[in-house]
């Protein structure tokens, strides 16, 4: 974070991030604006005199933490190996509150979905498994197998790269182990022509696009048939276990989309941190009763007529 010591020098990354080539008026598209030295970091177009600031329109929209805070949030939330919980985020960024924390690192587990990611390719694992969420108190017990009676049941794939080694994945929250829902999953998440690898769950069986091989488990531990996605989900659950101490069911897509995100870059760290505050200034705002899923209170009512 030495390259970030003031708000001012976060503005400065933030403009030349959005405005590579020169300000672009986001309202008439007008190529010519200044900078005001009455606002910060707000530029206004000598076209249409609109006035915008440099985190209009991002996921820093309407912020009234400091950018350094953002700065330094999102270079944790991005590099922190283990992940960060928002009591975490808070002590170590210097967060008066914790809905301050929570809400600013949700806000940064949006922009960890590049909008335009590329799908997984060529050789992929795909299976199943579930974890346990917790309620305010205490854990709840799931079933056992395929039973998900107090568990969030995900699908994982993960590319297999040659020597053993695993690249890209991709989880989802599902809602069953049905053929419309697993097979639906692979293509949303995998190029045509790709070689899927499953565990012989029937419901993989009429794959269209892409060469199957089905490993019948049998006797055999599966983990033995599907090392590499059976190694994601076993880092899931630690990281759910470890840092969270549960996950909460409401959230729990933005939890996968965090390790999702942090697996893919484990290897390229500052570029992490730059991917990931550059997918934030390309996805709408969003405010705290949007994330929760409720509807504001101070939002004004239409009269009666």
């Amino acid at each position: 974070m030495a390259d970030f010591p003031d708000d001012s020098a976060c503005a400065d990354w933030l403009f030349q991030q959005r405005w590579p080539d020169g300000f672009v008026c986001p309202s008439c598209k007008h190529e010519k604006g200044w900078r005001l030295k009455t606002k910060a970091w707000t530029c206004e177009c000598c076209e249409c005199g609109k006035q915008t600031s440099v985190t209009a329109g991002t996921i820093l929209h309407g912020t009234h933490l400091p950018l350094r805070i953002w700065f330094i949030a999102a270079h944790l939330a991005a590099t922190h190996s283990n992940g960060i919980s928002a009591l975490q985020l808070q002590a170590k960024a210097g967060i008066g509150s914790y809905k301050a924390a929570w809400l600013l690192l949700h806000k940064l587990r949006k922009a960890m979905v590049n909008p335009d990611r590329a799908l997984l390719a060529g050789m992929i694992q795909v299976d199943e498994s579930t974890i346990t969420f917790r309620t305010k108190n205490d854990p709840v017990a799931g079933g056992q197998g395929r039973s998900h009676e107090g568990k969030i049941m995900i699908a994982g794939a993960v590319e297999c790269i040659k020597g053993g080694q695993s690249g890209r994945i991709r989880l989802t929250q599902i809602s069953d182990y049905t053929g419309e829902t697993l097979k639906g999953f692979v293509e949303q998440m995998t190029a045509g022509q790709s070689t899927i690898i499953t565990d012989g769950l029937s419901s993989y069986q009429g794959m269209e696009g892409r060469k199957h091989i089905p490993k019948v488990v049998g006797s055999m531990a599966a983990h033995v048939l599907l090392p590499s996605i059976h190694r994601v989900f076993a880092n899931l659950k630690t990281l759910g276990l470890g840092v969270y101490h549960g996950f909460r069911e409401k959230h729990v897509q933005a939890y996968l989309d965090e390790f999702t995100f942090r697996w893919n870059r484990r290897r390229s760290y500052r570029s992490a941190f730059t991917t990931l505050l550059g997918i934030g200034l390309r996805i709408e705002p969003m405010d705290y009763w949007t994330l929760i899923g409720r509807p504001s209170p101070n939002r004004t009512l239409p009269a009666a007529g």
